[in-house]
């Protein structure tokens, strides 16, 4: 039973795994074949977190993992879909000094001793929904499914604003825990402390 609890973690290395996969199958122009791998990975992300909660097997290993699976996965494949043309090459140069931004601000954060953890928010799964929908609606062209070519020109306007909304609210999210923190250090000792106790 102990060993089922690395099933989810499993799953999600699997998952960053077919990365590579996925992309050489969008520079080979295989975009149905890249489809599939990507919804098999979409479905797994579902699933290995289904079963963290069922084997209450949350770890920060596996938050992490989860987390730089589903950037990866995302940030590859928009790559690979800019590469072959079928998505616009400054969108994918948006998504991806975004996701770099926040990384280097978590790890300017990280420098200072500050907490670089912070709960998703609304705007960024927004974004992500959005990202997801645009990848698929691109590969789903190739003959998967019924797709409108007007489709994608509207989500990928999506995708930029909300990739734009969602770095801006990390940003000030994370300039007011510096702004806080730097409010603290200049505060004195004893007001930090409480102050002084009374006899």
């Amino acid at each position: 039973m102990r060993a089922a609890r690395y099933l989810p973690n499993l799953i999600t290395i699997l998952r960053l795994a077919s990365v590579p996969a996925a992309v050489w199958l969008i520079v080979a122009g295989h975009l149905t074949a890249a489809f599939w791998v990507f919804a098999a990975a979409g479905a797994s992300d579902a699933v290995d977190g289904i079963l963290a909660r069922l084997l209450h097997a949350h770890s920060a290993l596996g938050s992490y993992l989860d987390a730089l699976a589903d950037k990866v996965l995302l940030v590859s494949t928009f790559v690979a879909l800019g590469f072959r043309g079928l998505v616009w090459g400054w969108l994918v140069l948006l998504v991806v000094c975004r996701d770099l931004l926040l990384v280097g601000f978590a790890v300017f954060m990280h420098s200072r001793g500050l907490q670089t953890r912070v709960e998703p928010l609304l705007i960024s799964k927004v974004n992500t929904v959005a990202q997801i929908l645009l990848a698929a609606v691109v590969m789903g062209q190739a003959g998967v499914m019924p797709v409108p070519p007007w489709l994608v020109a509207p989500l990928s306007w999506v995708v930029a604003a909300t990739t734009t909304v969602s770095a801006a609210a990390y940003l000030a999210s994370w300039r007011r825990r510096v702004s806080a923190a730097e409010a603290e250090g200049t505060r004195p000792s004893s007001e930090r402390g409480g102050g002084r106790r009374r006899a």
